[in-house]
């Protein structure tokens, strides 16, 4: 392995802190050759997909690669916007949002920023970016709020081949999850609320997860029970009867066994029913994007109805609300602490790496 020249190193510098925002990803462009780019990097990572790898490459190009991107491009140019891919759009003004909330209090040099795990930005050219600002200390914030393998894990293990190909690494945290913080909870169940307010109350509440092969759960996996502790915990804000609330999973993919129930199930199944009303909310997405916007809106919007059901409800992500900016600065504030402070002065720090400095130099350091 061959490390990435850096720049020489320099004495006396203030030291800033950097956070990076990582969500899943998107094309660049809602076309087939885009999607196809995307989705072969995407079903390339073994996290995602645990079958042996011959058979798994004969498969994925063979099978997926030269006929699914054309129909899940067609998917997302029902939700493009002029700005891009709606999961883009979320998460970078999320980084945006999160940046200006910290700065309210935080006086230390800070950075955010937002990559993603599969596409642009990458993480590698977001983290080269950061230490070119001189940054000392590094948070990464997987924008998963329950931990998986097959996403948390995934995001880890390309910052750790970042960080691999480096001379120089910095300070690293890593936030595993955050399913259970009450600043995560508090603004589901707010965003919730607010909508039952301008909306009336529904019939069932649908908290839907995307889902992942029921084999990882039997191989360690604690997504599934993490999942279910954010559906109770967003039970127990709301005030509404919890036996109107269901967790199920979404997004599907082949033909083995996925965590149950399947949310197009539950759809069908209330739609039979006669349900009156039925409201989504996806606690497990904290960005809108195709599996929000068409697989959710769209397609088991249709389902429901068609099967009888009378009124559906989709209740929009996290994205940017109030509720998550105030939730999110509270998770990131804790993750930094010790890092930045309130009573940073910027003439104090220039001053202490001016003299340090001029310390090294006397020592008969190269600046």
């Amino acid at each position: 392995m061959k490390l990435v020249k850096e720049n020489q190193y320099t004495h006396g510098n203030t030291q800033t802190t950097g956070i990076i925002l990582v969500n899943l990803g998107t094309p660049d462009k809602p076309t087939t050759s885009a999607v196809r780019k995307y989705l072969a990097e995407f079903l390339s990572d073994q996290r995602v997909v645990e079958i042996p790898r011959v058979l798994w490459f004969i498969i994925l190009h063979f099978f997926i690669l030269p006929f699914r991107p054309r129909q899940t491009a067609k998917k997302y140019r029902t939700i493009w916007t002029e700005g891009g891919s709606p999961l883009r759009v979320n998460t970078k003004n999320l980084a945006v949002a999160i940046a200006k909330s910290l700065r309210k209090t935080t006086k230390s040099p800070l950075i955010v920023d937002y990559a993603m795990r599969y596409g642009k930005p990458s993480f590698d050219s977001v983290i080269a970016q950061q230490k070119k600002k001189n940054v000392k200390n590094v948070l990464v914030v997987p924008l998963y709020p329950q931990y998986s393998s097959s996403t948390t894990g995934s995001v880890f293990d390309a910052i750790s081949q970042a960080f691999r190909k480096m001379r120089n690494i910095p300070n690293i945290r890593f936030m595993r999850s955050f399913h259970d913080h009450p600043g995560y909870i508090d603004a589901c169940a707010a965003i919730i609320e607010q909508f039952w307010r301008e909306n009336g109350f529904p019939s069932k509440l649908i908290l839907s997860f995307h889902g992942v092969p029921k084999f990882s759960l039997l191989a360690g996996d604690p997504y599934h029970c993490e999942c279910h502790k954010t559906a109770r915990l967003i039970a127990e804000k709301l005030d509404f009867d919890d036996t109107k609330i269901i967790p199920t999973f979404q997004s599907r993919f082949g033909r083995a066994e996925w965590l149950k129930p399947y949310t197009i199930d539950v759809m069908k199944l209330l739609g039979e029913a006669k349900t009156e009303r039925v409201d989504v909310f996806c606690p497990g997405f904290t960005s809108d994007c195709l599996e929000t916007l068409e697989e959710i809106k769209i397609e088991n919007k249709d389902e429901f109805l068609a099967a009888g059901g009378k009124s559906f409800n989709f209740i929009p992500c996290l994205n940017i609300n109030d509720y998550w900016i105030t939730g999110l600065d509270q998770i990131v504030r804790e993750n930094i602490e010790g890092w930045v402070s309130s009573d940073y002065d910027p003439e104090k720090a220039a001053l202490q790496a001016k003299k340090s400095k001029e310390r090294a130099i006397e020592l008969g350091a190269e600046i």
